[in-house]
C-alpha cells in the first residue's frame, strides 16, 4: 500500500513539472536536470522496493517461512516509500504542503506505514535475533 502511495506521489510529481512553467524559467519545470536527477532517485527507490515486494511474495509462494522477512520487506519498502515522497515534497516546496495538491495527502498517508504493524523496531528486533540465532 505505501509503496502505491509513493507511485502516485511521484506519478503527480512529473505533471506537476510538466505544467508548473516559472516565468523566469520561461520553460516547465520538467526541463530542469535537478529534477531528472530528483526523479531518477525517486525512481530507483520504488524499483528497490519492487524488487523487495517481488521477493517477499515468490518466496512466499515457494511456500518458504517469510515472517522475518515480511517484516523487514515492510520496513524496508515503507522507508524508501516515505524517502521518495519526502524528495518530491522538498523539490518543490510550499507547492508540495499545500492542501490543495494530491501530494500534500500522499506524504501524510505514506508517514502512517511508520506505525502500522509491524513497526520498524520490531521488524529489525526479530531479524537480528534471527541472525544471531543462526550464529550458535
Amino acid at each position: 500500500m505505501y509503496n502505491g502511495i509513493a507511485v502516485a506521489a511521484r506519478n503527480w510529481l512529473i505533471n506537476f513539472l510538466h505544467q508548473r512553467v516559472p516565468s523566469n524559467l520561461g520553460a516547465s519545470l520538467a526541463t530542469l536536470p535537478r529534477l531528472e536527477v530528483l526523479l531518477g532517485e525517486i525512481d530507483a527507490l520504488l524499483l528497490s522496493n519492487s524488487g523487495l515486494i517481488d521477493q517477499a511474495l515468490h518466496l512466499q509462494e515457494q511456500g518458504t517461512e517469510v515472517t522475518i522477512l515480511a517484516g523487514l520487506t515492510k520496513h524496508s519498502v515503507t522507508e524508501n516509500a516515505i524517502l521518495a515522497v519526502c524528495k518530491a515534497v522538498a523539490a518543490i516546496g510550499n507547492p508540495g504542503l499545500s492542501q490543495d495538491n494530491p501530494l500534500e495527502r500522499h506524504y501524510r498517508n505514506v508517514l502512517c506505514g511508520r506505525i502500522h504493524t509491524p513497526q520498524g523496531d520490531s521488524a529489525l528486533l526479530a531479524a537480528g535475533r534471527e541472525a544471531l540465532k543462526k550464529q550458535n
